[in-house]
């Protein structure tokens, strides 16, 4: 039987701003639009006002580039700094207000206009046999008890009736060959740390071939 829990994991809050200079302005006028009366955000760190600031600045730098005035690509770059400055302050204030409430972290992040970083999860190793590179042979990877231990493996032909103990290892994992094919095979495996001998494994069974 297989027990699973159930964590709360925390939610990462990103920016996801535009590559192009064009769309940044779009971007930063969304944020803010989202977090404008937001219950979520009492007091924005820094205000709302601020960055729209920032915004209106960088958009008139943007359209005096566009229009090829001297010197307004180097300003336009200027105010493009700020103002991504400004909402990545922003982000931060989001991040400690999703923190303070774990559980609802991802929807106060997407509710101030932002998106979640993914986390790509890893499900728990389990002890598990599969067939070996060659006839006869079976491949075992057993979950790592400690940074430093070592394994003890065993495995019956008979129904768990004797057991045949294998080669030690220090790595959670082994294969061991010249078994018979055809045969359902029975294996299990002992953690040794510095507490001392764990308890036999539960039991984990393969039709050789």
């Amino acid at each position: 039987m297989t027990t699973e829990s159930k964590q709360t994991h925390r939610s990462v809050a990103v920016l996801k701003l535009p590559t192009k200079v064009a769309g940044l302005g779009a971007s930063a006028q969304q944020i803010v639009t989202c977090m404008t009366n937001n219950a979520n955000f009492a007091t924005p760190v820094p205000s709302l006002a601020t960055v729209t600031a920032a915004n209106s600045d960088f958009q008139t730098a943007e359209a005096a580039a566009l229009a090829r005035t001297k010197g307004a690509a180097a300003t336009r770059n200027a105010k493009r700094k700020t103002l991504v400055q400004r909402l990545e302050q922003l982000m931060t204030y989001v991040q400690t207000v999703a923190d303070a409430s774990v559980a609802d972290g991802e929807g106060i992040i997407l509710s101030a206009g932002m998106a979640v970083r993914k986390t790509a999860v890893h499900p728990p190793r389990v002890f598990n046999a599969e067939q070996g590179a060659v006839s006869g042979s079976v491949k075992l990877i057993a979950a790592a008890a400690a940074k430093r231990a070592s394994y003890n493996w065993q495995y019956s032909v008979d129904g768990g009736k004797t057991w045949v103990t294998m080669l030690s290892t220090l790595q959670a994992k082994t294969t061991v060959a010249g078994l018979p094919v055809g045969t359902t095979v029975q294996f299990r495996y002992q953690a040794l740390t510095k507490t001392g001998e764990g308890n036999w494994s539960q039991v984990v069974s393969l039709l050789v071939k």
